[in-house]
């Protein structure tokens, strides 16, 4: 029996909730996002909050297609939608000033997926 997408009933909830607002709103991010969060455990991304805060600037909109762990130092005030947190990225995003969602949160927020930035 051949398996297909990931075994995660909420991760392909969330996959195909993507694949529809970006459809629906004509917006391939969410698409990309789908694409990312669908590829093997093993595969999908894992970024630090030392990589988003290098990589944002104050007041960006980042999108992780995968996990954000806490390693590094984030002084930035960023909103960050991710599938998964560790508790310290968490604490970090938030003593920084920031918003730590999910990516369907974000979708909801911003259907058309203007000025998300995709860090992977």
């Amino acid at each position: 029996m051949k398996r297909t997408g990931p075994t995660n009933v909420l991760l392909r909830e969330t996959i195909v909730a993507l694949e529809k607002a970006s459809r629906r709103e004509d917006a391939p991010i969410w698409d990309d996002v789908a694409y990312e969060l669908s590829r093997a455990t093993r595969k999908r991304v894992v970024v630090n909050v030392g990589k988003i805060s290098k990589l944002a600037k104050d007041g960006d909109v980042v999108v992780v297609p995968g996990k954000v762990l806490g390693f590094g130092r984030i002084d930035k005030k960023l909103t960050v939608a991710a599938w998964a947190f560790s508790d310290s990225a968490r604490a970090k995003i938030e003593s920084a000033g920031g918003r730590a969602i999910s990516v369907l949160d974000l979708v909801k927020e911003n259907p058309k997926g203007s000025g998300v930035i995709i860090i992977k």
